[in-house]
């Protein structure tokens, strides 16, 4: 590891994340699990999770 990725990484130590943090996290998790035959674009991922949060509250 390089001095500069240690520095890096002891940054971000304790870092919480933010809701927004953790909802772009999620849809970026999303979006590379897909299966390449439905892989759409990142925005149609964001849509439809927002759509999902909408219908459950």
């Amino acid at each position: 590891m390089t001095e500069e990725l240690r520095k890096a990484l002891d940054a971000l130590k304790g870092h919480k994340m933010t809701p927004a943090e953790m909802a772009d996290q999620r849809i970026s998790f999303a979006y590379g699990n897909a299966p390449k035959e439905d892989k759409g674009t990142k925005e149609a991922v964001r849509r439809a999770s927002l759509a999902e949060v909408n219908a459950v509250a």
